[in-house]
C-alpha cells in the first residue's frame, strides 16, 4: 500500500460506528485481493463523492497469490480474515457481504452486438436496459463457447457497453427514452473458472458472501478515468504485482481490456537475485529507493549491506524497458494497431522511477501524456481517516464504485433460451430458476411410468411404474445438477426428465402366488399349476393383470380340474377317495392332499375302513421337501395299479408278529406299538407336529444324521429329527 501517514489508527475521538453512516447511503465493504497485499475498504456513496469510512491493507506472509491467481487458499483466507477483523473493529459492525475484483490473468473477450425489438412503442426503464445488458453477455457466451478454448472452462467476470442504440440510432443513455427498438454493441471479458473459483473460495472461508465482482481494470477506470474523460481515446494500466491491466477507452465508452503477466514482482525478483537477499526483503529495497537514495540490507548470510538508488534503477533499466515494451504492444493491438493519446497508470508496480518514461517511448507519444494517477483524480474520495492518496488506492476504492454501477438486487440468466430475473440472496441454484421460469416440477425429477391398481384377496394394492431418466442440466455447458449454484448472466439449459415404462404385472409375479400345489394322486406327487380367480374367471400365472382387476387367489383344484390338468377320464363305476375319504368331482383339494381314484365303489369302502393296513403297505417316496401327508399312504399293489381284497389283507395281517420300538424323535424317545414293522412316517401319529401350516420354506426328515425317505423303515434306537427350515 502506499505511503500513509504515522496516524493511521484512528483516534478514540476519531472512531464513529458505521451504522451512525448507514441512513446516507448503502455501505459497501471492498476487497483488493492483490498478488503481494489486500487491501480492504468500508465506504458509501452519497452524492458525487464516494465516503471512506475506514480502508486496512496486509501484505501476504508468503507468496500465497502469483500473476494474480491464488495458489493457497488458506493462507490469502486468513490474511482477508485479519483484514475484515481489523475493519469491524474500527467500525463497530459485522461485514458478511463484499465485493472484488479478479486480475486479467488469461484474460479473454468478445465483441457483440444486440437488439430487442418492442411490439409498441414503450418507455424505457431501468430494468429494460438491464435485460439489454443480458442479451449482449448471452450471445458473448455463446459466441465464446463456439471457439477453441483449449478444454479450460471461463467465466463470464465483466461486461461494458460500448455504445448504446435507439431506434437504430446511437444515444448516450436509454432510460425514460420511448422506443419500438434498443440495441446495445457490448465487450464482454472472460477469466479461467479456477481464478474466479479461488477467489470466491477463500472470501467463503473467512466467512463473506461475494455480492459483486468485476475486473481490476474496470474497477480503477471507474476512479482513474471520469465519464467525461472517456470521449478521447485514453488507455489505462493497472500495474500491480504479479500482472499489468489494460482498459482503453473511445467515443464516451470502455472500447476493450487486455493485460500482460508481468509487473512489479519482475522487479523484485531481479534485485532478490542480484543482492542475494529474500523476496520480502526485495520488496523493501524497491520501495526504499522511491524515498531514499540508499537502501540498507541484510543479505542471506545476514551481513549488513548498502545499495544506492542508482545502482538499484541501472540494475532493472533493461527488465523497466522489456514490461513497457509488451504493455504498448498490448495497447497497440487492442487499438487498432494504433497509440492511444495518453495512459495513466495505476498500482504500485508503475510507480517504479523511469516506468512511464519508457512506457511513453514504447508508444510514440510525448512524456507527459504517460503518468501515475493517484490524488489527482481521487477528488470526489473523501476519506474519514488521516490516508495519503496516491496511485495504489485507485483500485481498491474502484471495487467499491463498482457495486453501484453494476450490482443489484436482482440477477438475469438464461433459462432454456429465456431470460429470467432472479432475486440474488446469494445462494440460488438451477432449482430457482427452473421455478421461475415456470418449468414442470416433475420435469427435473425421474417421472414413474403409468402405476397398476388392483386387488388382491379382498385389499387394494398397487405395482409402481418404472422410474425414467432425470433431467439432463447443464450450466454454461458443463454438467450439472439441480442445486448447482448460479451467478449472474449464467446459461442453463435442462432437457426434461423422462417417464419410464407402466407397470406390467403378471398372476405369477404376486408373492401371494405359490407356483404349484402339492398333491398325491394313487401314490404319486403330482405339480399343479396355481390359479387364482380375477374378476371371477380363471387365471394361470402368465395372465396379465390389468387395471382395477379383483384378483382372489386359488389355493385349491377340483378332483374334476385335477382329472383334467392329468387328462385322466372318469369311468361310471368309479369311486374317488380325497385323504381317505369319499369325494366327488366337486371336492376341493388343498396343498398335499391325496387323491385315490380308479378303485370300485365296494372297494373304496373297504379302503376307507382299512386305512392303517392301506398305510403299512405304501411304497410310494416322496420328494424329502414336500410336505408328507398323514392318511395319503397307499400300498404297494394298488401303486402298480392292482388291488388286495379285504380277505387277502386280513390273512396277511394275521400271520404278522405285533412289535414295539422306540425311537428318539427331536431328542425325545417315543414309543411306537401295534404294528409289526414300521416306516418314518408312522413316527407323525405319535408326535404333535402340524404339517397342514408350514412354517418354513421346506421340511427337514433326517434319520440318523441323513435325509430319509417316508416309507423308509425304522427300528428300535434310531434317531429321528423332523422340523421346518426357512
Amino acid at each position: 500500500m502506499g505511503k500513509r501517514s504515522a496516524n493511521t489508527e484512528l483516534n478514540e475521538e476519531k472512531r464513529v460506528p458505521a451504522s451512525e453512516y448507514k441512513e446516507q447511503g448503502k455501505l459497501v465493504f471492498g476487497l483488493d485481493i492483490g498478488t503481494r497485499s489486500i487491501v480492504g475498504t468500508v465506504g458509501f456513496r452519497e452524492g458525487d463523492s464516494f465516503i471512506v469510512l475506514a480502508q486496512e491493507s496486509q501484505e501476504h506472509t508468503t507468496r500465497a497469490m502469483l500473476d494474480g491467481q491464488i495458489h493457497d487458499i488458506n493462507a490469502v483466507s486468513n490474511t482477508i480474515t485479519d483484514v475484515k477483523k481489523k475493519l469491524e473493529e474500527k467500525l463497530s459492525i459485522k461485514l458478511t457481504d463484499v465485493c472484488i475484483a479478479a486480475a486479467g490473468r488469461v484474460l479473454k473477450t468478445e465483441v457483440v452486438s444486440v437488439t430487442r425489438e418492442y411490439e409498441q412503442d414503450k418507455t424505457i426503464s431501468i430494468e429494460d436496459v438491464a435485460e439489454l445488458t443480458a442479451m449482449g453477455v448471452e450471445k458473448a457466451y455463446e459466441k465464446f463457447l463456439s471457439e477453441d478454448n483449449g478444454g479450460i472452462k471461463f467465466y463470464c467476470v465483466g461486461n461494458s457497453v460500448i455504445r448504446y442504440y435507439l431506434n437504430g440510432y446511437q444515444i448516450g443513455n436509454l432510460e425514460n427514452h420511448k422506443a419500438s427498438s434498443t440495441g446495445c454493441d457490448m465487450i464482454a471479458t472472460f477469466l479461467p473458472d479456477d481464478v474466479v473459483d479461488g477467489l470466491y473460495k477463500s472470501v467463503e472461508l473467512a466467512g463473506l458472501r461475494v455480492v459483486n465482482m468485476t475486473l481490476e481494470p474496470i474497477a480503477a477506470i471507474s476512479v482513474a478515468i471520469p465519464e467525461n474523460y472517456r470521449m478521447l481515446n485514453i488507455g489505462l494500466v493497472d500495474v500491480g504485482a504479479g500482472t499489468s491491466d489494460i482498459c482503453i477507452t473511445k467515443d464516451g465508452c470502455i472500447e476493450a481490456y487486455g493485460m500482460i503477466p508481468m509487473a512489479g514482482d519482475a522487479f523484485t525478483e531481479m534485485i532478490a537475485s542480484a543482492y542475494l537477499v529474500d523476496f520480502n526483503t526485495a520488496e523493501k529495497i524497491k520501495i526504499g529507493i522511491s524515498e531514499n537514495d540508499t537502501v540498507e540490507y541484510n543479505d542471506i548470510m545476514g551481513l549488513p549491506q548498502k545499495v544506492s538508488r542508482e545502482s538499484v534503477l541501472e540494475l532493472l533499466e533493461a527488465k523497466i524497458d522489456e514490461e513497457a515494451s509488451l504493455v504498448a504492444e498490448r495497447f497497440r493491438e487492442l487499438n487498432g494497431g494504433k497509440s492511444v493519446s495518453a495512459v495513466f497508470v495505476v498500482g504500485g508496480g508503475g510507480k517504479i522511477e523511469g516506468y512511464t518514461q519508457k512506457l511513453s517511448e514504447h508508444l510514440g507519444i510525448v512524456a507527459e501524456r504517460v503518468a501515475v494517477r493517484g490524488e489527482e483524480v481521487m477528488g470526489h474520495i473523501v476519506y474519514k481517516e488521516d490516508v495519503h492518496k496516491d496511485s495504489m488506492l485507485v483500485t481498491p476504492v474502484g471495487i467499491c464504485l463498482n457495486y453501484y454501477e453494476q450490482s443489484s438486487s436482482f440477477i438475469y440468466v438464461s433459462f432454456n433460451d429465456e431470460r429470467i430475473k432472479l432475486y440474488d440472496s446469494g445462494n440460488l441454484g438451477i432449482v430457482d430458476a427452473a421455478m421461475h421460469a415456470d418449468f414442470p416440477n416433475d420435469g427435473l425429477f425421474p417421472k414413474r411410468g403409468k402405476a397398476l391398481n388392483y386387488r388382491i384377496n379382498g385389499k387394494a394394492a398397487m405395482k409402481r411404474g418404472t422410474p425414467g431418466d432425470p433431467a439432463v442440466i447443464t450450466l454454461n455447458g458443463e454438467p450439472a445438477d439441480m442445486h448447482t449454484p448460479i451467478r449472474s448472466n449464467d446459461v442453463i439449459r435442462v432437457e426434461e426428465s423422462t417417464a419410464g415404462e407402466e407397470a406390467h404385472l403378471t398372476i405369477g409375479d404376486l408373492p401371494e402366488f405359490k407356483q404349484v400345489i402339492n398333491v398325491t394322486v394313487n401314490g404319486s406327487r403330482i405339480l399343479l399349476p396355481r390359479f387364482a380367480e380375477v374378476n371371477g374367471e380363471i387365471k394361470n400365472a402368465y395372465y396379465e393383470i390389468e387395471e382395477d382387476d379383483d384378483i382372489v387367489m386359488r389355493d385349491y383344484y377340483t378332483v374334476k380340474e385335477v382329472r383334467e390338468f392329468m387328462d385322466v377320464k372318469t369311468k361310471d363305476d368309479e369311486a374317488v377317495m380325497v385323504n381317505n375319504e369319499k369325494a366327488d368331482e366337486d371336492t376341493k383339494v388343498y396343498e398335499n392332499f391325496s387323491i385315490k381314484w380308479g378303485l370300485k365303489e365296494e372297494s373304496a369302502s373297504s379302503e376307507e375302513i382299512n386305512d392303517n393296513e392301506d398305510t403299512d403297505n405304501e411304497n410310494s417316496e416322496p420328494d424329502h421337501e414336500s410336505l408328507p401327508d398323514e392318511d395319503d399312504a397307499d400300498d404297494e399293489s394298488e401303486s402298480t395299479g392292482s388291488r388286495l381284497t379285504e380277505s387277502d389283507n386280513k390273512t396277511e395281517e394275521v400271520n404278522k408278529l405285533v412289535r414295539s420300538i422306540i425311537v428318539n424323535v427331536n431328542g425325545n424317545d417315543i414309543k411306537l406299538e401295534g404294528k409289526s414293522s414300521y416306516v418314518y412316517v408312522d413316527v407323525f401319529d405319535h408326535i404333535e407336529f402340524d404339517l397342514k401350516t408350514p412354517k418354513g420354506t421346506r421340511l427337514i426328515t433326517d434319520l440318523n444324521g441323513r435325509p430319509a425317505q417316508y416309507m423308509e423303515p425304522i427300528s428300535s434306537g434310531d434317531s429321528i429329527e423332523i422340523r421346518w427350515e426357512n
